[in-house]
């Protein structure tokens, strides 16, 4: 199986529209980026965008979300898309991030796009791989017992572990990873460092996936630079026949480095995803965004779990969505339906979620009625109304 890098960059497009991530040109025009008259700064550099394992463009976004005056939107989520071309390589990628969202929610989204995009090339047979290294905190502490591991077994590793050594013990545990050495594998367990908060995010993530019935393993030993990434970092395992990997994504939290980068407290997750082998095409195709018809409500960490779900059932109709996932408030969400003139909102309580329904309600008719998820997309699809996507 193997796809051109236009058919890649139209099925991450139409993913983004979905899940409701813009490019920067589409935000910037939003009135909060026109109002403000600053840029904020920042201190991203060629040199501090490769310790993100990506060429840089993980945190490339940072310098973006500052130089675009993002921050206008204060503690808003913002949810940016973008294509590229690989450094180097010049094989064709797509960027999904979101800021100002400091809740599990983040990373269940962006690894939802991920699979999304997986599934709809047709390499449904993966994995997510799934680690954390923890907050500033959990990962002081775990570096410490790591160095300390280390130092006792110095005379028995190989040199270029050793002098990674000198600069940070993560560093000396990649080398020797990388190496396949024993030491490696047998190295202190990061999660069993992890403070308090970060093993909540942690087990909400891993809760995100048990519901999704996502396959999952819990990998210890995946690591991202200790500059980069803090709490949850995560990837697919593409399964082939041929052992190609087609698809490479990647990606995780890096609150810490954004915030030593901008100066104030930005809550940054992120996922890089490659075609792999295939050189980026001179122009994006274009795809023609649909007039969302329905809106998902929901209220309560459950309910958002199973409402991204939905958003995920709802796209594989055809059927356009709008959402805030990220919303903890059931009225700014109502509103926000009210002032998109959807003629649905779905709404998923905590009573919907134990009940396994979802209130339907018919903007138009002002009425509204609890209906089964099993029937929900049925009764969607014959209404009149709801637009159906190419």
């Amino acid at each position: 199986m193997s796809h051109t890098p236009t058919d890649f960059l139209k099925v991450a497009a139409s993913t983004a529209d979905h899940f409701g991530f813009r490019t920067a040109d589409q935000i910037k025009k939003s009135p909060e980026c026109k109002a403000c008259d600053k840029k904020a700064p920042h201190t991203v550099t060629g040199t501090n965008k490769r310790v993100d394992s990506h060429q840089g463009l993980l945190s490339s976004a940072i310098a973006t979300y500052c130089d675009e005056k993002f921050h206008a939107f204060e503690d808003k989520p913002v949810l940016l898309y973008n294509t590229h071309q690989v450094p180097r390589t010049g094989e064709s990628a797509v960027t999904f991030h979101i800021f100002n969202v400091d809740k599990s929610i983040a990373e269940a989204i962006l690894i939802q796009v991920a699979r999304s995009i997986a599934n709809d090339l047709g390499y449904s047979d993966h994995t997510v791989k799934i680690n954390s290294l923890g907050c500033n905190e959990s990962v002081t502490r775990y570096s410490r017992e790591l160095g300390n591991y280390l130092r006792k077994r110095i005379d028995t590793m190989p040199v270029s572990a050793r002098e990674a050594m000198k600069e940070h013990p993560m560093l000396a545990l990649q080398s020797l990873l990388d190496e396949q050495h024993d030491l490696g594998y047998s190295s202190p367990n990061p999660l069993e460092y992890l403070s308090d908060g970060s093993r909540k995010h942690f087990r909400e993530i891993i809760e995100y996936l048990d519901m999704s019935e996502t396959p999952y393993e819990i990998d210890s030993k995946m690591l991202g630079h200790h500059e980069c990434y803090s709490d949850a970092l995560f990837a697919l395992d593409i399964k082939t026949d041929d052992d190609v990997v087609p698809l490479t994504a990647r990606g995780g939290r890096f609150d810490e480095f954004a915030s030593r980068n901008t100066g104030t407290r930005t809550p940054s997750a992120g996922v890089v995803i490659t075609l792999n082998n295939s050189k980026a095409p001179a122009r994006n195709p274009r795809v023609t965004a649909q007039k969302p018809s329905v809106y998902v409500v929901q209220l309560g960490f459950g309910p958002k779990i199973r409402s991204l779900m939905l958003v995920d059932s709802l796209r594989q109709a055809g059927i356009p969505v709008v959402h805030d996932l990220a919303s903890d408030s059931l009225s700014t969400q109502l509103r926000a339906a009210e002032e998109l003139g959807v003629n649905y909102t779905i709404i998923v309580g905590q009573k919907e979620f134990v009940e396994g329904t979802v209130i339907l309600r018919d903007m138009n008719a002002r009425n509204q009625e609890y209906v089964t998820q099993d029937t929900l997309i049925r009764k969607l699809k014959r209404r009149n109304g709801v637009v159906m996507m190419k």
